[in-house]
């Protein structure tokens, strides 16, 4: 897949399949409208494009709210794009003065001058332009003039459900992986760094590696104990993770710590990738450490449970 950054270093292409939208976790909903450019760019013999926007238009529109959390990076983003086949990747510098373009300006700016296209495939509820104007009615009705054919996709539903970046963000902040990943149609994951911590697991028999919070916004699941799978130097190793405060020994900090089962080694500066499988349990204080030491035991027979292994 080709990233390019600047729509001036757009190449020419021959017959342009392209859909537009942010792409947040590249949930199936998603999926369900990359296979169709892919499929409508295969039988024309044509490119299938995406175009995206960084930052997140809710971060660049209403700063003031802290609270958007993200299901993915833009690097993240980047690669589960280009792990679908997708030809060339268009990321959009969101600013103040690309929201107040109108839909016609993009439309004839973007869509016809710059990426020449044939066929423009969006999803169902997708809007664009100033305040949203423009929608499927709207290109449908001037599909001739502008010189693209206009193709919708029906919502992707889960059991009647509508999927949506919206709802899986919700499931992870109320520490419901499983329903995330039926949404995702893998499990959900961040990466980071490992770096330094007191140490106190080693102390107990269950050493974990001490992550650095991630890049603000980046969605963290709520507190509590998972069962994971976590990817580390060319290995993908079983584990369970805490989040939380560590109120046990009076943490108070947020901490993202994860102890590898059947693992021993140096990690430090290591970047490891966790998938969130199953919340265990919600994060609690104990008396003091034997009795920590003796719920992490039951805590690693129920992450060997939940990973099948």
């Amino acid at each position: 897949m080709e990233v390019i950054r600047d729509i001036a270093d757009f190449p020419k292409l021959t017959h342009a399949v392209v859909t537009s939208g942010t792409f947040d976790g590249v949930h199936i909903g998603h999926q369900k409208i990359l296979k169709r450019v892919q499929e409508r760019a295969r039988q024309a013999g044509g490119q299938s494009v995406v175009v995206t926007y960084w930052p997140h238009p809710r971060l660049v529109l209403f700063p003031e709210d802290n609270k958007l959390k993200l299901l993915s990076t833009i690097e993240e983003r980047i690669a589960q794009l280009s792990s679908f086949g997708v030809d060339y990747l268009l990321i959009i510098p969101f600013t103040r003065d690309f929201s107040r373009i109108t839909s016609r300006t993009f439309i004839t700016d973007v869509l016809v001058r710059a990426l020449n296209t044939k066929v423009l495939v969006i999803g169902y509820d997708h809007r664009f332009g100033k305040n949203r104007e423009g929608s499927f009615e709207h290109l449908k009705a001037r599909s001739q003039q502008y010189g693209f054919e206009v193709e919708e996709i029906p919502q992707q539903d889960v059991d009647d459900i509508a999927v949506s970046s919206t709802k899986i963000r919700k499931a992870l902040e109320s520490g419901d992986p499983p329903t995330a990943t039926r949404y995702l149609g893998r499990y959900y994951s961040l990466s980071s760094v490992v770096e330094k911590g007191q140490q106190l697991g080693r102390t107990i028999g269950f050493p974990t590696a001490n992550l650095a919070l991630p890049v603000p916004h980046k969605l963290i699941p709520a507190n509590g104990v998972y069962a994971v799978w976590v990817h580390v130097v060319g290995e993908r190793l079983p584990g369970m993770m805490n989040i939380g405060t560590r109120p046990t020994v009076d943490g108070s900090k947020l901490t993202l710590e994860v102890h590898l089962l059947h693992f021993s080694g140096d990690l430090y500066g290591q970047t490891l990738t966790v998938e969130f499988v199953q919340q265990l349990r919600q994060e609690q204080k104990f008396e003091g450490l034997d009795a920590l030491k003796a719920q992490l035991a039951k805590d690693k027979a129920a992450t060997e449970q939940a990973l099948g292994l």
